[in-house]
């Protein structure tokens, strides 16, 4: 089985390349890596989980004669990765855009004609999933390419349709035990990555007690964070463990907010607040195992100074700084959703979440791209857009998807 080939990096310095790749059950296992003094295959396109990668902080400094300690930075495997794209290229490389999912042609023609990063599967269309239908996409595809779904289960999935309805958050949190939810968590994941998934927008780790039906409701595991915090953290894992990357959504905080972001600006309580409940999980789950993080559209008072959380230069610090978190970002939804764009055209929306500090802007209509494109080529041709910004989101890409 193939899940069984993907092992977790304990540490990206004990990976190196040997032998040569193989094909086995339709999927490309590129050279083998080193893990721990075994040999295992690399799985092309896929994310490989762990502890220690780009979700977690930097290691301590380690100990040197005499006493004295330092900080040995590891060799930058993507600075020839990088080095060798066009500018273009490398901002395509960072975005996660939406195609219908009922074939595959708008999903080659944004692969083919942009080389982005990314596509999104949404809606209750499958034709895409069902199949070889994504080959020729991912052979369009210079560098692995990220298929993402959001897929939590309750009100939000996707392959219900062809593999069986999965409980809300709130329901498996009531019903099951954590390792239960991990093991149900581990089938899904086998399943979505069977249909070509390499990334789940899931699990919720947002703290609420709204009703069911509200915006985050019974999305969300538990108002308590240790129980939110522990169950997340078990769907998060059984993810993991079938070979995806989870995401843990909504940075910093969507479960108390005052409405809908998708339907217009919501705020949440003030940072202050947020810190003794809704930041729990970030603080504690990435040094779990690798995740990305998605961060909403909020405006929080004491940070972000009335922009949207996904917009503001702050939300990434906080992350990063405080949180120490180095793992991948994604923004919410930069062209569907209010909260966004009703105030910002998405061109300008994707280029201020970049020079905010996103790694992966993201938008499900997946229109505009080439003008997008055009903007954010002009930015970084004039400096606008800093290419230490776009360098530093596209290391943290591709170590997602292990390209480099």
């Amino acid at each position: 089985m193939v899940s069984r080939l993907v092992r977790r990096r304990r540490a990206r310095g004990v990976l190196a390349a040997v032998g040569v790749g193989a094909v086995v059950g339709g999927l490309f296992l590129g050279p083998e890596q080193v893990v721990d003094g075994r040999a295992v295959p690399r799985v092309e396109g896929w994310p490989v989980a762990g502890p220690g990668g780009g979700g977690t902080a930097a290691p301590a400094p380690t100990a040197t004669g005499g006493g004295a300690s330092s900080s040995v930075a590891p060799p930058d495997r993507c600075a020839g990765v990088i080095s060798a794209m066009p500018l273009r290229k490398r901002l395509a490389a960072l975005l996660i855009v939406g195609v219908n999912p009922s074939g595959p042609a708008a999903a080659l023609a944004a692969v083919r004609t942009e080389q982005v990063g990314g596509i999104f599967l949404g809606g209750n269309a499958t034709q895409l999933l069902v199949g070889d239908a994504l080959g020729p996409v991912r052979a369009a595809a210079d560098l692995p390419l990220t298929v993402a779904v959001d897929d939590e289960g309750g009100r939000v999935q996707r392959i219900d349709a062809l593999d069986g309805d999965l409980p809300s958050a709130r329901a498996m949190a009531a019903t099951s035990t954590d390792a239960q939810v991990r093991a149900l968590a581990e089938q899904r994941g086998g399943q979505l990555r069977a249909h070509g998934v390499t990334l789940d927008f899931a699990p919720v780790v947002d703290v609420s007690d709204q009703p069911d039906g509200a915006v985050i409701g019974d999305r969300s595991f538990s108002a308590d964070p240790a129980t939110a915090t522990r169950y997340a953290g078990a769907f998060a894992a059984g993810l993991r463990d079938a070979g995806l990357l989870p995401v843990l959504k909504h940075f910093p905080g969507h479960g108390r907010a005052d409405g809908d972001s998708h339907a217009g600006p919501v705020s949440t309580p003030p940072l202050d607040q947020l810190r003794t409940a809704d930041l729990e999980p970030y603080r504690r789950l990435p040094g779990q195992g690798e995740v990305a993080v998605m961060v909403g559209h909020m405006t929080v008072p004491g940070l972000t100074d009335g922009a949207p959380a996904s917009l503001s230069p702050a939300t990434y610090r906080l992350l990063r700084t405080d949180l120490r978190f180095d793992g991948l970002t994604i923004t919410d939804d930069l062209g569907s959703m209010r909260a966004v764009s009703a105030r910002y055209d998405l061109p300008e929306a994707v280029l201020a979440a970049l020079k905010s500090g996103a790694d992966t802007p993201f938008w499900s209509s997946g229109t505009r791209l080439t003008p997008v494109l055009d903007r954010l080529v002009s930015a970084a041709t004039t400096g606008e857009l800093p290419p230490d910004r776009i360098t530093d989101a596209l290391r943290r890409v591709l170590r997602a998807k292990s390209a480099c």
